[in-house]
């Protein structure tokens, strides 16, 4: 029995990186309506649009591997929909009625655009403090501020003030985390500047592979850390969503409660010195103890507009790692493994919102975030509405626990008119 597990494991973690291909539409693209193509900026409108990237794997000649870098890269690539696809034959396929994989997703270029110094930039004790040296230090930041004009200038060419930043998880690689952010930033509208932050994963299959690849996300705290420090501390920018899958939800959780606890210590309220809007975590491979311990505990929720967990109580591959880790894992729990009183509290401060996902199919059900089109349809409306769960825009059900349930045909007739709405909002924030 022990051998099978074994076997188990290496199969169901060696195939935990995405496919790359374009996801069926979400269920509330369907009949042909709500997406918003008419408020797409003119230099989105395209089939090959600009992912940008900021990453910490080591070069491997063709792309970045599974080595680690002390240094940190910045750079764009171009994410292809389909070999030969326009814009409007990629809208038409948007807006299909179909449960198929409809289009490859794929990178058939990159320009790297900042190289930044190594980390840590060296330093030297004085007056009894640590300081850096001023040189390194003038040429680290001149590199971050080289990294945010382009930021800047894509703000200034598209008029769209927000990012949105993703964070993969266990076992994917470069492309894959490129094309995922493509698939989630297309299905959502296109309203906000794409920036994947891609650490070290895929450095092998089982457990091993497993490990090695939780250690390569603590080793990339620290520059998560200082991409977010980076993208908040421009003026141009006005909001930060956060997409981040499986292990992902570790290192960017990890880096936004240090950036959280530095901030307090300075005097300012976390969510003014972030610019943190929306936090979604789909799958969290997370020992829900040290949650509590250290998120719940630190008040974390509060550097947020919201942040919603998606949850499958099924998802084999979270299984497997509760068993490798001996520890229930966030994006599986079951109701009774709630603390007694814990729901009533979240539900009270009202930002925490867990959303169990029903009848997830396919891939051990944990990468249904971004192939499923109740997923999906729940996600782009949390983005594009900025509502919580079960009101108008996300009519979304609570079982008796006070758990959100995400039926598989999740909104069902109930949704209003998105593109109406949202070129209200527009005309009335141009007034």
């Amino acid at each position: 029995m022990r051998r099978f597990i074994l076997f188990a494991v290496c199969w169901v973690m060696g195939g935990c990186a995405v496919g790359i291909s374009l996801a069926p539409p979400p269920n509330l693209y369907r009949s042909g309506l709500n997406y918003p193509d008419d408020l797409v900026p003119a230099v989105w409108r395209t089939a090959e649009p600009k992912i940008f990237y900021m990453t910490d794997r080591a070069p491997n000649g063709e792309n970045y591997g599974a080595n680690r870098s002390d240094s940190m890269a910045f750079g764009a690539a171009t994410v292809k929909f389909g070999r030969d696809l326009g814009w409007e034959e990629l809208l038409d396929r948007t807006r299909s009625d179909s449960d198929q994989n409809i289009s490859s997703l794929w990178v058939p270029d990159f320009q790297e655009i900042v190289r930044f110094e190594a980390t840590p930039l060296p330093y030297a004790r004085a007056d009894g403090q640590l300081n850096h040296l001023q040189q390194s230090l003038d040429v680290y930041n001149e590199q971050a501020a080289r990294f945010q004009a382009v930021i800047a200038d894509e703000i200034a060419q598209t008029g769209n003030r927000s990012l949105l930043v993703y964070v993969h998880g266990f076992n994917n690689d470069f492309e894959d985390s490129l094309t995922t952010l493509a698939n989630m930033w297309h299905f959502a509208g296109r309203e906000s500047v794409p920036v994947s932050f891609t650490w070290p994963a895929g450095n092998g299959v089982g457990p091993l592979g497993y490990f090695r690849d939780r250690d390569a996300g603590v080793f990339s705290v620290h520059h998560t850390k200082e991409f977010l420090r980076m993208l908040a501390d421009m003026p141009e920018v006005d909001n930060i969503d956060i997409i981040a899958h499986s292990r992902g939800t570790d290192v960017v959780t990890t880096a936004l409660r240090e950036l959280m606890i530095e901030a307090r210590g300075a005097g300012v309220h976390p969510k003014l010195a972030l610019k943190t809007g929306t936090l979604i975590m789909a799958a969290p491979d997370l020992d829900v103890d040290i949650v509590r311990q250290r998120l719940q505990a630190e008040r974390f929720s509060e550097s947020f507009e919201q942040i919603n967990l998606y949850i499958n109580p099924n998802d084999g591959a979270l299984r497997l790692s509760a068993y490798l880790t001996r520890s229930i894992r966030l994006g599986a729990l079951r109701n009774e493994d709630f603390v007694d009183g814990e729901l009533a509290i979240l539900q009270k401060e009202g930002l925490v919102h867990f959303i169990r996902v029903e009848n997830v199919r396919g891939g051990f059900g944990h990468a249904y975030f971004r192939d499923n089109p109740a997923v999906l349809s729940d996600v782009v409306l949390a983005l594009r509405t900025r509502a919580f769960p079960g009101g108008t825009l996300r009519p979304l059900e609570q079982d008796e626990a006070g758990i959100w349930v995400l039926h598989p045909n999740y909104p069902l007739e109930r949704l209003p008119d998105l593109v109406g709405l949202e070129a209200r909002r527009e005309r009335s924030e141009e007034r």
